[in-house]
């Protein structure tokens, strides 16, 4: 899995179309959330997932922590991947897997001050129940975790992506402008938008979504051979030696 380009949020089809047409290949839908309000109801959003066009694929993005509540929804809408940004134990997770063994599952890493070393923990602790991870963001001022529109440590996403085996998206605070560096600082496997690609009424912008897309995919793309190695130990922005 490499190269994905994941845009979050849609108000309804003709916006999903929008984003289908630019070339974004997973949209997210957010659905009982923590600390944002949903974009569209859940009858909306069942109904989206049936009519997307079949080159871009739905994923449940949701703050749900129990496995038979995240096995449910899914299936109730129709989904066969999910974001999940709760409080997970690794219990729930294997849970999960027993229930619904074809569901893929992404599992976010929020980065926040100094949290790292509790953060490569969850990717050795999680990898074996989940498919991938999505890098994100902690905001102190509100608590989210997630969709903050706000950057973080890209060298901490970095250390993350290179612990990992599991593939890694980068999300937080993304736009078109600073995109190409974010891939070129962390070589993540894909990234994810959501606010950053909206205009002033909370709706996707063509113009955005499309330059996105393309600073995006042409930075995926000049990583996409190159090896994923960690950082020299020592060098600025490195782990610590033991």
């Amino acid at each position: 899995m490499r190269g994905i380009v994941q845009v979050a949020g849609v108000r309804d089809l003709s916006e999903a179309e929008m984003l289908a047409g630019c070339g974004v290949d997973w949209i997210g839908l957010p659905l009982r959330l923590a600390y944002h309000r949903p974009d569209l109801d859940e009858a909306e959003a069942a109904a989206l997932i049936r009519a997307l066009p079949p080159r871009v694929a739905p994923v449940l993005i949701t703050y749900l922590d129990r496995a038979e509540a995240i096995a449910a929804f899914a299936a109730a809408l129709g989904v066969r991947r999910v974001q999940l940004h709760g409080p997970l134990a690794v219990a729930e997770l294997t849970k999960l897997k027993r229930l619904a063994p074809r569901l893929w599952v992404m599992k976010s890493l929020i980065v926040g001050a100094a949290n790292e070393d509790q953060l490569l923990h969850e990717v050795a602790d999680f990898s074996p129940w989940v498919d991938a991870f999505i890098t994100d963001t902690f905001d102190p001022a509100t608590g989210a975790r997630g969709a903050t529109g706000k950057t973080h440590d890209w060298q901490a996403s970095r250390r993350l992506t290179a612990a990992s085996p599991r593939p890694v998206l980068l999300a937080g605070g993304l736009t078109p402008a600073n995109v190409g560096r974010a891939v070129a600082a962390v070589k993540p496997a894909g990234v994810d938008a959501h606010s950053g690609l909206e205009d002033r009424f909370g709706r996707k912008d063509r113009a955005l979504v499309a330059s996105f897309v393309t600073a995006a995919k042409a930075a995926l793309a000049r990583i996409e051979q190159q090896p994923i190695r960690p950082p020299r130990v020592g060098a600025p922005g490195s782990p610590r030696a033991n």
